[in-house]
């Protein structure tokens, strides 16, 4: 097994390694490749929906969205959408998955099955890193602070993707508060834990305030230096831990200009653990 580095920042590509072949033995090192990069990518790999959900579980018990239907039969697996036609992609925008769960999931598995000759990459961003780069002033405004991380509700998921499908939960919202700066539960390291998408307030603070500075600190979050980019190959895999990252699946698909492409990903999540 060969490791090459994608980016200063996290991110790590696993060579000439079938994770087919990922057993109890050889899953702590792939667990502690993910531990120490956030982000690590598989290329050529071809799984079968059981191996994806025999794989996912590795990490803990798998779970089906919040909002979106699943696969027939494999409701824990998400397939992910683009029309041709279409300019939106599910999961633009800088986030963590469902920060407004009360347990936010842990890991995220983003399988890619059909990709586009040009465009649609995902850009990955180091949050302990954003942390520690973080204004020191700003840092002892944020201790011990929590915010509110709303879900936007169903339509959020689903509009603008005539292919994605609910699951049924018409109009109903998520909301939970959880610590600006969460400790990880495997390493013991703090993450910045706010993201543009769901995060709507600080407690405690007026809302000119918090609006202030949570638009600070996004801006901080942005900063190219914290992140690395993945450009998609059919049969990718891509594993991250959602606790320490945030990511922006990059809609740079222009009809108008030739580039309207279909774009297909499956993906499968962890259950998480309460921030703390």
């Amino acid at each position: 097994m060969n490791v090459d580095l994608v980016s200063g920042a996290l991110g790590a590509e696993v060579i000439n390694f079938d994770l087919n072949y990922l057993n109890n033995k050889n899953f702590e090192e792939i667990n502690n490749l993910l531990l120490e990069h956030k982000v690590v990518f598989f290329r050529n790999q071809s799984l079968t929906l059981e191996k994806f959900i025999e794989i996912a579980s590795m990490f803990g018990p798998v779970e089906e969205h919040a909002y979106v239907k699943g696969i027939e039969k494999y409701p824990q697996i998400t397939r992910i959408i683009k029309a041709a036609n279409e300019k939106n992609q599910w999961g633009e925008g800088w986030h963590s998955d469902v920060s407004y769960d009360l347990t936010p999931s842990k890991v995220i598995m983003l399988k890619s099955l059909k990709i586009p000759p040009i465009g649609g990459d995902t850009v990955f961003s180091n949050m302990e890193l954003a942390l520690e780069t973080l204004d020191e002033v700003i840092k002892k405004i944020i201790q011990n602070k929590k915010a509110i991380h709303t879900s936007n509700g169903s339509k959020f998921f689903v509009e603008n993707y005539s292919k994605m499908e609910s699951n049924g939960k018409i109009g109903e919202q998520y909301s939970n508060e959880h610590p600006i700066i969460r400790t990880h539960p495997e390493t013991g390291k703090k993450i910045l834990y706010v993201n543009p998408t769901y995060t709507k307030k600080i407690v405690g603070l007026p809302d000119d305030e918090s609006s202030d500075l949570l638009n600070y600190i996004f801006k901080h979050q942005e900063r190219l230096d914290l992140s690395c980019r993945f450009k998609w190959t059919e049969n990718a895999i891509a594993i991250l831990d959602n606790r320490s990252t945030q990511h922006y699946a990059i809609a740079d698909f222009y009809s108008g200009r030739g580039l309207g492409h279909e774009r297909v990903m499956d993906r499968i999540s962890i259950v998480g653990d309460k921030p703390f």
